[in-house]
């Protein structure tokens, strides 16, 4: 695995990203190929050049039952432009009844752990299912997002869910996204435009400042090295 990893990378290393994507459809074919969307500008941008490559590309989207309403709005906008049939899931509802029964619905303010907790059932159990089918995801991180993910690369191996994951977007930023969302006229959550460049679940995600940090607004009370919600987690 790590010989193919390696020659993955060589292959992809500063290709732009609509290359990328080009390239791991014919490499692990749509059926096995997934885009995990949030609905955040990346996604949308990287959802217009998929379905343009394929239109029946397999697209799935984690509902964790507490975003914002502008989130929903992106969603439905989304699907009426390219008449795509998300994959939804959802958090498994017995754990979520007993993390609520037995916690409370705000217990994430509390601690790392029980926020880690919470995400784990409303987000991280949920991609492990979606995950099942697919030999390879692709999402919109990039290396200027967070500290956490400054060593980013185009393609590299998911050890926890044993499969490859795909940054078509690790190289770019942020400024690059947005000429590429307005010259096709890509629709975007809303809350981008309310100072929100980081959207997640909704008591977990606040406007920040011009200059901030983009990453700020996501889970403010904990330390810049805790905020990843295990999706994404990185060997050290």
């Amino acid at each position: 695995m790590r010989e193919r990893l390696e020659d993955y990378q060589k292959a992809l290393v500063g290709k732009p990203p609509e290359a990328i994507l080009h390239w791991a459809l014919l490499e692990f074919g749509a059926e096995r190929l997934g885009l995990a969307s949030s609905f955040g500008a990346e996604d949308q941008l990287l959802t217009h050049w998929l379905v343009s490559l394929e239109p029946k590309a397999r697209i799935f989207t984690l509902d964790t039952g507490r975003q914002f309403e502008e989130t929903y709005d992106c969603f439905q906008r989304s699907k009426d432009k390219w008449g795509i049939e998300y994959e939804v899931y959802l958090p498994d509802g017995e754990a979520l009844a007993q993390l609520l029964s037995e916690k409370g619905p705000c217990s994430f303010y509390q601690s790392v752990e029980n926020r880690k907790e919470c995400c784990y059932i409303r987000k991280v159990q949920p991609l492990t299912t979606a995950l099942n089918e697919l030999n390879i995801w692709v999402t919109g991180q990039r290396k200027d997002q967070a500290v956490t993910r400054g060593n980013l690369n185009e393609i590299e191996w998911d050890q926890v869910h044993q499969i490859f994951k795909l940054n078509p977007l690790c190289n770019w930023g942020e400024v690059m996204v947005w000429e590429q969302i307005k010259t096709h006229k890509i629709p975007y959550n809303k809350l981008h435009d309310q100072g929100f460049p980081s959207i997640g679940c909704q008591p977990c995600t606040r406007k920040v400042a011009p200059g901030d940090d983009i990453r700020s607004g996501r889970w403010w009370w904990e330390s810049p090295e805790h905020k990843e919600c295990g999706l994404h987690n990185r060997p050290k």
